[in-house]
């Protein structure tokens, strides 16, 4: 009977021995679960932060390209710029030559033409008008001469040669002769 009885003991034994063996692997599980989540918790703010880096760059990429299309003529409006000027001093020098009325419509056509196609591709000129206020972010300053009446100092006496923007950016700004 004592051998049974020992067998009794070893069996009671191992059962309470394994019970605290099968709640330290139970707790062992939940601590596997919590690190799980928690890895969860971090991929998902991982993947968040990367999809919202993602739809950044997409957006100033998009923005970017627009800019180029925009300006991407930019070159070429600049090289056309002193054919444009070229003209105007053509017409200029036109007008006070009355015999030569059939060559001054052709002259004014061709401009005509030339302006037109450059205001369809973006170019606009920007007006400057004699006697307006003179500012450096949008003029620039040729010289200063003496102003003929007090009201024109500080502001434009004569525009040199006409300014130009390419949709809103400035490709050539006026240059001007201020008052002193």
């Amino acid at each position: 009977m004592s051998k049974a009885k020992d067998k009794k003991e070893d069996i009671i034994e191992e059962q309470v021995e394994v019970t605290p063996q099968e709640e330290t692997v139970e707790v062992e599980e939940l601590s596997n679960e919590d690190k799980l989540t928690k890895e969860l918790v971090q991929e998902k703010d991982k993947f968040l932060r990367l999809f919202a880096e993602f739809e950044n760059y997409k957006k100033r990429t998009s923005k970017e390209r627009i800019e180029l299309f925009k300006t991407a003529s930019k070159d070429v409006m600049v090289s056309m710029l002193p054919v444009l000027d070229d003209f105007e001093r053509a017409l200029l020098h036109i007008e006070d030559d009355k015999e030569a009325e059939e060559l001054r419509k052709g002259v004014v056509l061709i401009y005509q033409k030339l302006l037109t196609t450059l205001s369809q591709k973006g170019l606009t000129a920007i007006e400057v008008i004699k006697g307006d206020i003179f500012d450096s972010e949008i003029h620039q300053a040729i010289t200063q001469v003496a102003a003929p009446s007090k009201d024109l100092k500080g502001k434009i006496i004569d525009v040199v040669e006409k300014g130009y923007k390419l949709g809103e950016t400035v490709i050539r700004f006026p240059k001007v002769v201020i008052g002193q």
